[in-house]
């Protein structure tokens, strides 16, 4: 709700419709019934103005809100992108996990709602990454392996095909680790090629915006080329017909499995005139499936819906595809036990 706002009017209207409870004729009991809006947006009324932060170079960047991309829409606040975008000439926002997650829910979901037109799209793969989808394990990622590399651009080249989808102009970015080797490198660049994709070394990792100049050159050259972007679905399908289009055509699924009780749900938000809202998916984001142990890019499976939630407010239906965890977790050694304040008032142990 906070982040795909469009005002504070947006805001209050939202929390207003928030689905609390039924009644006993299974009606939806909403926050605007209950005359709790005006208190809630008291609550978040200076938490809803975008964050100017100063990045480690100095440099100005928005940072306001985030929520995860593997279980709701992995983008910042729409009132972050407006800000920048009347600031800058080019406004750079991230969309969380891979393209078949952050990068359809904000094209799908948050262009969408926001009547945003990206002009470019920046698709970011490592060499470590592209090794494990090539089926390296975690703890084997140092030395060169081509072949693993190789093979895991399948899953980089299926990211490529579903940007081209939108019909938004794109640049492979490979953040390259000192650790890559050109032969690794190299392998990558072929197979963006192979699909005539547009790509770029960076060395940003190791030398900060300086090794990213060539990349942002790039990608204004790119924001200059014509942008046909369409969303992936059209918002009066049926809400089943809208899963399986981000099920097949994304995912690449040969099918979709709902469960009765969750098939039975969306015909009941759909009779309650909740069927125009876009689909939010919510499944691991190690795999194109639901299941995190199949990397690379598989194709012809069965995409398993257990449950279907509906999020009113925020102005989207959720759909939780397998065993996916829906409260996200801290890591065993979370940066927020490092951080200080010593006597004089001095923060530490941010960086």
């Amino acid at each position: 709700i906070f982040c795909l706002a469009r005002s504070l009017e947006d805001l209050e209207e939202r929390l207003g419709r928030m689905v609390v409870a039924q009644t006993r004729t299974r009606q939806p009991v909403t926050a605007a019934q209950l005359k709790v809006t005006g208190a809630m947006t008291a609550l978040l009324r200076d938490a809803f103005q975008p964050n100017l932060v100063q990045t480690l170079e100095a440099t100005p960047a928005l940072v306001h809100g985030g929520p995860f991309a593997n279980i709701a829409h992995g983008c910042n606040s729409v009132m972050a992108t407006r800000a920048a975008l009347g600031l800058a000439d080019y406004v750079v926002t991230e969309a969380g996990f891979g393209a078949d997650l952050g990068a359809e829910k904000f094209l799908d979901i948050k262009c969408r709602q926001a009547g945003l037109a990206p002009a470019a799209v920046v698709i970011v793969a490592t060499v470590r990454a592209l090794k494990m989808h090539g089926g390296v394990a975690q703890k084997d990622l140092g030395p060169e392996n081509v072949a693993a590399v190789a093979l895991g651009a399948r899953n980089l080249v299926r990211h490529i095909e579903n940007i081209k989808q939108f019909g938004v102009p794109a640049v492979v970015a490979i953040n390259r680790f000192t650790s890559d080797t050109p032969a690794e490198i190299a392998a990558i660049e072929a197979a963006c090629a192979e699909v005539g994709a547009h790509v770029h070394l960076c060395t940003h990792w190791a030398n900060g915006s300086a090794g990213a100049v060539g990349l942002a050159e790039e990608v204004v050259r790119l924001a200059q080329e014509p942008s046909q972007f369409r969303p992936l679905y059209d918002s009066g399908l049926p809400l089943v017909d809208k899963i399986e289009a981000v099920a097949t055509k994304i995912y690449r699924a040969g099918s979709v499995a709902i469960e009765p009780a969750a098939r039975k749900k969306l015909a009941e938000f759909e009779a309650l005139g909740y069927g125009d809202l876009p689909v939010c998916m919510a499944k691991t984001q190690y795999s194109f499936t639901a299941d995190p142990t199949q990397r690379g890019a598989p194709e012809g499976f069965v995409l398993p819906v257990r449950e279907v939630r509906l999020s009113a407010g925020a102005g989207f239906v959720v759909v939780l595809c397998g065993e996916v965890m829906t409260m996200p977790g801290l890591p065993s050694h979370p940066a927020a036990e490092d951080i200080f304040v010593d006597e004089t008032g001095f923060i530490g142990g941010v960086f």
